[in-house]
């Protein structure tokens, strides 16, 4: 298989990745061609000539890598190597000869015509080979061989060092020897290089060439290695060449050899260090603002190695075809300068335009915005020359033409916000854009702290098209900040700002430290990453003593502690990481009362070096395009390294030393590493400190050294080939901290800002360095408690510190702090109050004509928006004249400042145009005046209709309501005004959508508007009509959003102990000159005799004297120098009887009662009389009465008042009869009273008597042993059936008897009564169970008894129950086959006849007969289905019914298991049979026989079998016949008889019958022991001895 180089090895995908849909469909039709053509390579090879193979040695002489790139950059190097290949072709065109090519050289037609005429031969065959090599598809050649080779196929081998690769030449000398391999050639077009191309569809078709016979030289297809063998029967032909072709065919090779190695030497220079470079554009395309029809062009100019091309320009992501548009763009590429112009632009071509370069080591993106203004209206034609034309800032597209500024306003803006961490939070603000231009979309950024926010996972944007917003998804100190929105218009924007605070979440252990922040990777390589993190602003109480971080591997949850003991300083180095995995990072902080939250994790960061990281970010986006020379590389012999060069410390703390350096020069082909080595200063004792593993990068943190002592460093490289020499060692460098901890900042400066913010300035402390920021806190005066201002450190010497209580004094302090540390605190400032500071206030606005005579004119306007922190103190008018046009110079209208919102200039000219401004003033000096009003001509109105009524304002704004108020015009018109209408609309409808609120004129002068929708914003305008109509709209007010702002009070009315009704209103929100403002139906009240106004501090309350009709209206209250703080409230007719009937109440006040007088029996019968007041104070007091006589506390009444509670109670140790009557309790408290009576008289004083007496005798009961609860009964699990009862008071000695029908029942164990229940237990409960149950405790102290009826009803009752838990009890159904069919079975508890069991079978119920039978076995609950049948199949259900409810248990007796029930019943029958009729000896056999010898034996049996069985005997487990002295009979196949006449010795054994059917055998034994008797067993003994003898 062949080898492939690296970048093709790795890197294919990208070649299929960026491939053009047209290059593809021309690669296809390339490779379908390829293999077809592969004779045309061979062929052509013979028909070259010695001058080819000249200019092959001259040309590989020095052709590499980099001389391939040098045939991109002059086209003549490779137009000689084109003209060679088609050298003596006929069919090479003239036109194509006069090219550009051509005239490169200086090869004349003559000389090309004779070489043509001697090449003749085989000049069809070169004809195709060239015009194939053109078109694209020739993309390497086999080699240079002379026209008498021949060629042999062979394996070939490439070196997968392609870079490195060793050139191999082809000398004219060694032209006859064999070769083992050819070198390939790879070419996509004329141009070897690409990099400077003319069109897209060369560019195609160069890219499909490359990748087509990359691709077939990869497969190893049509590339061979030729073996050189001379042949005679091959066709020779010889050309002398003549003295004149000679000298210019070896002119030829010198000048080309001379470019080759000027152009080597060139693109030397623009890459030096000879490595790859991914394209970077040094020169981006500029933005453009242009009018229609004029013509704009992009320039940009980038650079890289190989030198990258500009692959295309896109317009809004969508590539640029200049074929589409004849004439409308132009792409040019010449001298490394490439451009695109855009001719007659029209407003369509308003785009965003990008170019896109790349190379072999990456893609890269520039772009540039076109805007095109279409102007409507008059122009000078000089400004419509070609060329680009840039317009002012803040100028765009409108309808109305162009040279019209975008007004950007930001409305429902988000304010300062507080959150805390983990949290989220939302920043919201509504865009008003005017003029409104859909084609036109803003660009919607957000800033913190200036930089620009990216979505993240953190950070979500979002916008609607009307409302931006910004979501911190989980807010930590890290988003804390100044967030600015900013909508961009082109080339104009507006920005609005805020700042967002985020305070630490609640430590999980108290004291513990706040969480660090916004920790970083700073830098990252092999061997270590250095962590970077700011400390917190809050240490809990207690220094923070060091940090400890924690690292985890990307893809998992694990986190690992980096550092035993914390660290100090904010950095550290962490090691032990594994190469090319990627790591996240977190840092908690610790102090003396524990660690703190983690931070953030930091952003993902590699294991890898620097180089490695930005190779693996750029990846090669297109395939090479360069010519490639791969040769085969001999093996580099292994080189020791040099040492390495500028070894220096970096960064130096008492924990660890970081040291960098550069790799040596000398270090052969292979990779190095590195050993850092240490000694103490002044000394040569070098120690190794990575002795295990060599370090790969060139940096390295070296940890475990002393504190305090200087050490010197040095470096050492190492590879196969062995250790390098030391590099040169560092300066001494002491173990300690180089950054020293910062010093106080000092000059803490605070002053007024608003009314909740101070703005803090300071002076840096002096030798700060590498300062992060500063930490500020504030202290209200006095409480000695600091709070943190800000969690994020701040830049700068000046912070506004928000969320502070008007009115409060604070002081501050401030810290700054670095990674080595935070300074001390500064000294405190001095104190500040808390108050808005004062300036001038902003201009005025909407300046409008209220009324217009012939030498004066009433000028109307609105209050400015910023008042400047204190109430206005008046405003100046200017008036100028306008003739012409031309506005002339300003005049005083007043010289006393005006207080009204309203002013007639006199003294003007009638006729004349007049403009004016005005200006608001107040304590800070006088504002900015406003701008110029519209020009407004001075002449006598004579409408009839009324003018525009005026000061239009909103007031209590609320988020469903508002009150609006106005002035009347102060032009009537030629009758009196008899009403108002008023109209809204929300703010960003069109002018039809404006509406009327009220269908008939209004009297008054102000209006409560409701209906609103909440969030929504509104405008308001007012027409004055009278008897002539409806006069001129008021001007619109300013917007106003339906809302109720937090903490809105209202106006509440109140009535005091007194009797004194008020009207109350409070505000925290007042500054100093704030003054509430009370009117009534929002006139000033003028009579003072009806009400007194009392203000004190931020409350006011409006006393009424005397309420009455008089008063009656509308009350409201406004706080001047507020944000609109207002309320109000209506006392109407009803309203002010209440407020009378209240007030007549707290003038004449009742103790108030939570409970009237009530009675109650108590425990030992004593009757309790209690009431309950819902306040009594010390001095409260209670007499009784009964029967109108006051009661004193004595012996039978118990009387007591609790003052704490408000109870009064009395208690009576007994109810006799003379007791019945009326009960009262009357109370006192100062001077409110009150009574409540009670009256026990007939039945309800009897009921109470008699309760009073029952639970007396129940008392005494309780003083010896009782029952608490009755005697009851329950059912156990075992359906058991257990009589309970409660008993108390009970001691060793009491007794506890039984009954059941007044009969004792006999326990066997006496009750120990430890738990305070009795029980009996009545095991399988039965009717016979009925009856009384009585159980009776006794002792010395009396007894007690209790009777449990179980008769009838609740007999039967208790019998459902039983019922039930057996049913509860049953098991599931299960299947069991028997021998007379299959049964089906259940088990319960216990089993009692009440409990009703029915079956059904498919839902029907079955009717049972001899065939199916149910029944109760024990505990067992069965259904016999005999000989079962098909029909048998289905579901089976049991039901048990308890008396109540019905319990199931089912069974699917069908399918598979229906099959092997049936057929495990078919075997039982069939054994039953057998076991029925197999042959047995039904008995008459002993076991054992004994006799004496000579006596007869008979015995008999009976045996049984169907059929009739078979009969043998056996004798000692041997067959047994009959014979004279045995006997066997067998008769009628039942009577089996034995008979020995005369038995002897020889017959003891043991005999067996055997009984055989075909159902079975059975076989019986009896063993038959014959005896002899003693004397004649003596007798025979002796006669044997003396037979003995005579033989003898």
């Amino acid at each position: 298989m062949m080898s492939l180089p690296f970048y093709q090895r790795h890197h294919e995908h990208y070649d299929r990745a960026y491939r053009h849909k047209a290059l593809q469909s021309t690669l296809n039709q390339y490779q379908k061609e390829t293999k077809s053509k592969s004779a045309v390579y061979a062929q052509g090879s013979t028909a070259y000539t010695r001058g080819s193979a000249a200019y092959r040695h001259a040309s590989a002489a020095d052709f590499s890598l980099a001389s391939s790139a040098a045939y991109s950059h002059g086209s003549s190097a490779y137009d000689l190597e084109s003209a060679a290949y088609s050298y003596g072709s006929t069919a090479y065109d003239h036109s194509a000869a006069q090219s550009k090519r051509s005239a490169a050289y200086s090869l004349d037609s003559e000389s090309l015509s004779q070489s043509s005429a001697a090449y003749s031969h085989g000049s069809e065959s070169i004809n195709k080979l060239a015009a194939a090599y053109r078109l694209g598809s020739e993309a390497y050649s086999l080699g240079l061989k002379d026209s008498n080779l021949m060629i042999e196929n062979q394996s070939y081998k490439m070196s997968p060092k392609a870079k490195r690769a060793k050139q191999n030449f082809v000398s004219e000398d060694k032209e006859n020897e064999a070769m083992d391999y050819s070198v390939p050639i790879f070419t996509g077009r004329e141009v070897s290089i690409s990099g400077i191309t003319d069109t897209e569809e060369e560019r195609i078709k160069e890219s499909a060439a490359y990748v087509a016979k990359r691709n077939l030289f990869a497969t190893g297809e049509g590339v061979s290695v030729s073996k050189v063998a001379k042949s005679t029967s091959e066709e020779e032909r010889h050309e002398k060449k003549s003295r004149k072709v000679a000298i210019r065919e070896s002119a030829e090779r010198v000048a080309l050899k001379k470019t080759l190695e000027d152009t080597q030497a060139f693109h030397k220079k623009l890459n030096q260090d000879k490595l790859l470079h991914a394209p970077e554009f040094i020169i981006e395309p500029r933005s453009h603002t242009v009018w229609e029809k004029q013509n704009v062009k992009f320039r940009c100019s980038v650079a890289g190695w190989p030198a990258p091309r500009v692959t295309c320009w896109y317009k809004n992501n969508v590539p640029i075809d200049v074929q589409t548009h004849p004439g409308k763009y132009i792409i040019e590429s010449r001298y490394g300068l490439h451009s695109l112009e855009i001719s007659t632009c029209d407003f369509d071509d308003t785009a965003q335009y990008r170019a896109s370069a790349m190379n072999v080591k990456g893609e890269i993106s520039a772009y540039a915005s076109l805007v095109v203004k279409r102007y409507k209206g008059e122009i000078d034609p000089s400004l419509l020359h070609a060329g680009t034309v840039s317009m002012p800032l803040g100028f765009g597209v409108t309808p109305h033409g162009y040279a019209s500024r975008f007004e950007i306003s930001f409305v429902d803006k988000f304010d300062v916000a507080f959150g805390r961490e983990g949290e989220t939070m939302s920043l919201g603000c509504t865009v008003v854009i005017s003029p409104d231009i859909k084609r036109f979309k803003p660009e919607i950024e957000w800033y913190r702290n200036g930089v620009l926010i990216t979505p993240s996972k953190w950070v979500q944007m979002h916008w609607s098209g009307e409302r931006a917003s910004l979501t911190l998804t989980h807010a930590n100190k890290e988003d804390e900040g100044l967030y600015t929105l900013r909508v961009v218009m082109g080339d104009y924007y507006e920005e609005y700002s805020a700042y967002v605070f985020v305070r630490d979440a609640d430590a999980e252990i108290p004291g513990a430290p706040g969480a660090p922040l916004d920790v970083q990777c700073l830098d990252a390589n092999k061997d270590y990453v250095i962590v970077s993190w700011k400390q917190p602003a809050v240490d809990g109480g207690n220094p923070i003593l060091g940090y400890f971080i924690d690292r985890c591997e990307v893809g998992t949850a694990h986190w690992t502690q980096c550092n035993e003991t914390p660290v100090k300083f904010a950095r550290f180095p962490v090691t032990g990481l594994i190469e090319g995995r990627s790591y996240i990072f977190r840092v908690r902080a610790v102090n003396k009362a524990g660690i703190s939250l983690p931070s953030r994790v930091s952003e993902p960061v590699a294991a890898l070096d620097p180089a490695d990281r930005a190779r693996l970010r750029s990846h090669p986006s297109a395939p090479w395009t360069g010519q490639i020379i791969v040769t085969e590389e001999e093996p580099a012999e292994g080189v020791v390294p040099g040492p390495p060069t500028d070894l220096q410390v970096t960064e130096a703390t008492k924990n660890y030393v970081v040291l960098s350096w550069k790799p040596p020069g000398q270090r052969g082909h292979e990779g190095i590493m590195y050993f850092v080595e240490k000694c103490i200063a002044g000394t040569e004792d070098w120690q190794r400190v990575n002795t295990e593993i060599p370090v790969k990068s060139p940096r390295f943190a070296v940890f475990d050294l002393a504190e305090g002592k200087s050490y010197c460093f040095r470096v050492r490289c190492c590879n196969s080939a062995g250790i390098g020499e030391p590099s040169e060692a560092t300066e001494a460098t002491v173990v300690d901290d180089k950054l020293d901890i910062p010093k106080a900042p000092g000059r803490i400066m605070p002053t007024r800002n608003t009314d909740t913010s101070v703005v803090v300035t300071w002076t840096e402390p002096p030798d700060a360095k590498e300062l992060v920021g500063y930490y500020i806190e504030s202290s209200v005066v006095g409480s000695g408690r600091w709070e943190p201002c800000n969690n994020n450190p701040v830049k700068g010497t000046r912070f506004i510190c928000h969320g502070l209580v008007n009115g409060e004094k604070y002081i501050f302090r401030v810290r700054a702090v670095n990674a080595a540390g935070l300074s001390e605190f500064s000294q405190d400032s001095e104190p500040i109050e808390v108050q808005a500071a004062i300036a001038a206030p902003s201009p005025p606005y909407d300046i409008t004509i209220l009324e217009s005579v012939r030498d004066s004119m009433v000028l109307g306007w609105k209050q400015p928006k910023v008042i400047g922190g204190t109430e206005i103190t008046g405003y100046y008018v200017n008036y100028r004249e306008v003739v012409d046009g031309v506005p002339g110079k300003w005049m005083e209208a007043n010289i006393k400042a005006i207080s009204e919102r309203a002013y007639r200039i006199q003294n003007l000219k009638e006729n004349m145009v007049y403009q004016f401004q005005v200006a608001a003033a107040n304590l800070a000096g006088v504002g900015t005046p406003s701008l110029p009003s519209q020009p407004f001509k001075c002449e006598e109105w004579t409408i009839a209709v009324p003018g525009p009524p005026h000061d239009v304002t909103c007031t209590e704004v609320r988020k469903d309501s508002l009150v609006l108020l106005w002035k009347e015009p102060v032009y009537t018109g030629r009758s009196p005004i008899v009403g108002y209408y008023v109209d809204m609309k929300e703010t960003e409808a069109k002018e039809e959508h404006w509406k009327s609120v009220n269908e008939k004129p209004l009297q008054k002068k102000f209006l409560k508007i409701g209906g609103l929708k909440q969030g929504v914003s509104y405008v308001f305008r007012v027409r004055a009509t009278n008897q002539a109509g409806v006069g001129k709209p008021s001007d619109v007010t300013d917007p106003v959003v339906a809302e109720t702002r937090p903490g809105t009070k209202e106006v509440v009315v109140d009535v005091d102990d007194n009797g004194v009704i008020s009207l109350n209103f409070e505000c925290d929100q007042m500054s100093p000159n704030s003054e509430f403002v009370w009117s009534k139906n929002y006139e000033p009240i003028a009579d003072d005799s009806r009400l007194n106004i009392d203000t004190k501090g931020g409350k006011s309350k409006a006393i009424f004297k005397d309420l009455g009709e008089d008063d009656l209206g509308i009350y409201s209250c406004v706080v001047t120098d507020t944000d609109g703080v207002s309320s109000s409230h209506t006392i109407d007719e009803e309203e002010m009887k209440r407020l009378l009937a209240l007030s007549h109440e707290r003038k004449f006040p009742t103790v108030p009662l939570a409970s009237e007088l009530a009675v109650e029996i108590l425990e030992k019968g004593e009757v309790r009389f209690w009431l309950q007041a819902e306040k009594l104070s010390g001095n409260a007091k209670a007499n009784f009465v009964f029967n109108d006589k006051e009661i004193f506390n004595g012996e039978k009444y118990k009387m007591k008042v609790d003052q704490k509670t408000g109870l009064v109670e009395m208690i009576m140790d007994k109810l006799e009869d003379k007791d019945e009557g009326t009960y009262t309790f009357q109370l006192q408290d100062g001077k409110a009273t009150n009574q409540s009576s009670l009256v026990l008289i007939g039945d309800v004083f009897k009921k109470l008597q008699d309760e009073a007496d029952f639970q007396r005798k129940e008392w005494h009961r309780k003083q010896g042993p009782h029952f608490v609860d009755k005697l009851g009964w329950e059912v156990t699990d075992d359906c058991n059936v257990m009589l309970k009862c409660k008993v108390a008071n009970i001691k060793k000695e009491t007794h506890i008897v039984w009954y059941k029908d007044d009969r004792e029942i006999m326990v066997d164990e006496e009750h120990d009564f430890k738990d305070g229940v009795c029980t009996l237990l009545i095991s399988e409960f039965s009717k016979k169970d009925a009856g009384t149950y009585e159980v009776i405790l006794k002792d010395d102290r009396g007894k007690d008894s209790t009777e449990l009826q179980l008769k009838d009803t609740a007999f039967a009752d208790l019998m459902n129950e039983v019922c039930r838990r057996i049913a509860l009890s049953a098991t599931d159904l299960k299947i069991q086959s028997t021998a007379e069919g299959i049964r089906l079975y259940s088990y319960v508890t216990h089993y009692v006849e009440d409990l009703r069991v029915g079956w059904v079978h498919n839902d029907t119920q079955i009717r049972f007969t001899d065939r199916v039978k149910t029944g109760v076995t024990g505990e067992q609950i069965w259904l016999q289905i005999n000989e079962p049948t098909p029909q048998d199949k289905g579901r089976y259900t049991m039901e048990l019914f308890d008396g109540k409810t019905g319990h199931k248990k089912t069974v699917d007796l069908s399918g598979q298991a229906f099959d092997e029930a049936f057929a495990e019943f078919q075997r039982l029958k069939q054994a039953a049979i057998a076991e029925k009729n197999r042959a047995r000896v039904l008995g008459g056999l002993p076991d054992v026989v004994t006799i004496q010898e000579g006596k007869a034996l008979n015995l008999s049996c009976t045996v049984w079998g169907d059929p009739t069985p078979e009969v043998s005997w056996l004798k000692n487990e041997k067959s047994f016949v009959s014979d004279a002295n045995c006997i066997l009979k067998y008769e009628s196949g039942k009577k089996v008889s034995f008979t020995i006449s005369t038995v002897s010795t020889l017959d003891s054994g043991k005999y067996s019958i055997v009984v055989k059917n075909k159902y079975g055998t059975e076989t019986s034994d009896v063993t038959v022991s014959v005896f002899i008797p003693e004397e004649e067993r003596q007798s025979q003994q002796q006669k044997k001895n003396e037979d003995n003898k005579t033989k003898a």
